[in-house]
């Protein structure tokens, strides 16, 4: 009874801000293939923060993967936070209204996990703001067994060192098998009322997960690492990366959640690849999403005709790290043009190297509307492209420019 009129009292404050802003569709939830599920009576609950803009997070195809995980689980649901902007935030401030999850209008602190994603370091400080906003302290150290458990996972997981402090537990790695292991852990203890730490200790035992609070860092005069120790013997001395061995087994959303706002990348999104060939020394994501592993052909143009039936979008982009070194690439196309021109849908490839350009690739993507074409020349001097390790020459750039103009 207490926690039906804490709800309600909740949702009356939402349903009285949300005219004042200046987007309130940003927090509405109820898009379309959001999914909701019957809360009191599921066991374990997963607030999604992505510490920017609903626009940002809701382009970011990862935070979909997620979310499609989580709540494919039978006994887990997973709702989106994002970061409100200043004008929520005041309202919020005015009216006494703690950070809430979109798709229950619910407070934070009902929910056993608040997962952030790290996809770029200015993003750090919003971390503190929305655990602010949440009335969590952002320290792991100050928080009580009433707190939901923090963690974080995304590429810059990677270094998790300067935001270590602030989490309970990092994924090291690719996320979706390890949230399905993690999620069964939590089911299982939750039944023998586990306390946090015993619960931590339980998810250092699971591949790819890091918890801060398990190991001691040992730095040099100049604050570098200079050795990290585990406290326990439980717990390995160095936390491996988790890599999906292969990802035609694991779900991708067709069934992606379409905003009712205008947001940056509003189309299908098909993953052909993770990882990358080419070793450019700039690039974070080539070294730390090693090694390169495609989806196969049929399964892209099953998943593809499945998001247009889902959605209705008519554009779909062929998303990696350098789409023109996925193996099949023609047939692909061939095939998607062949299926989904009939209904009108372009395609777009937005990683095309310009020592990789193929026109007869280009012709293939313009069959149904002609698109735009981006070319890199990586860098002002062919001395400093062979440093970053980008081996594309002048000549490449003006064969390419000329080849594309010819055609």
């Amino acid at each position: 009874s207490f926690r039906r009129k804490k709800d309600a009292v909740m949702r009356n404050k939402i349903e009285k801000i949300l005219p004042g802003v200046k987007s309130p569709a940003k927090y509405t939830g109820h898009e379309v293939n959001a999914i909701q599920k019957d809360f009191d009576n599921i066991t374990s609950k997963v607030a999604l923060a992505f510490p920017d803009v609903y626009e940002i997070g809701m382009s970011y195809p990862g935070f979909q993967i997620l979310y499609h995980t989580i709540n494919k689980q039978e006994d887990a649901l997973a709702s989106r936070v994002f970061a409100p902007e200043v004008d929520l935030e005041k309202e919020m401030a005015k009216n006494d209204l703690s950070l809430f999850c979109l798709e229950y209008w619910k407070d934070i602190n009902e929910y056993d996990f608040l997962g952030f994603t790290l996809q770029y370091e200015m993003s750090f400080p919003t971390i503190l703001y929305m655990l602010n906003l949440a009335n969590i302290p952002f320290r792991s150290v100050d928080r009580s067994e009433d707190h939901p458990i923090i963690l974080g996972g995304g590429p810059c997981a990677f270094n998790p060192e300067p935001v270590a402090p602030f989490f309970d537990l990092i994924v090291i790695g690719e996320a979706e098998e390890v949230l399905v292991e993690l999620l069964d852990l939590h089911k299982k203890m939750k039944a023998d009322n586990f306390t946090k730490d015993e619960f931590l200790a339980n998810a250092a035992q699971i591949s790819g997960i890091y918890v801060p609070s398990l190991y001691e860092i040992i730095y040099n005069e100049d604050n570098t690492v200079n050795e990290i120790r585990p406290k326990s013997m439980l717990v390995t001395p160095k936390v491996e990366k988790r890599v999906i061995k292969n990802l035609n087994n694991v779900d991708y959303p067709t069934k992606p959640i379409i905003p009712y706002i205008d947001i940056p990348h509003e189309r299908m999104v098909l993953e052909l690849f993770r990882g990358c060939l080419r070793g450019c020394r700039f690039c974070q994501a080539g070294f730390i999403y090693r090694p390169v592993r495609e989806r196969s052909k049929e399964v892209l143009t099953k998943q593809a005709r499945e998001m247009y039936e889902n959605t209705g979008y008519d554009e779909i982009s062929l998303m990696s790290l350098s789409s023109s070194d996925y193996s099949c690439i023609h047939d692909l196309l061939t095939d998607l043009n062949e299926d989904m021109s009939k209904d009108n849908v372009s395609i777009s490839l937005p990683s095309l190297r310009v020592d990789a350009y193929d026109i007869e690739l280009a012709k293939e993507v313009q069959k149904v509307r002609r698109t735009g074409l981006t070319l890199a020349p990586e860098a002002g001097s062919q001395r400093m492209r062979n440093v970053i390790n980008k081996q594309v020459t002048e000549e490449d750039l003006m064969g390419t420019v000329k080849a594309a103009v010819d055609n």
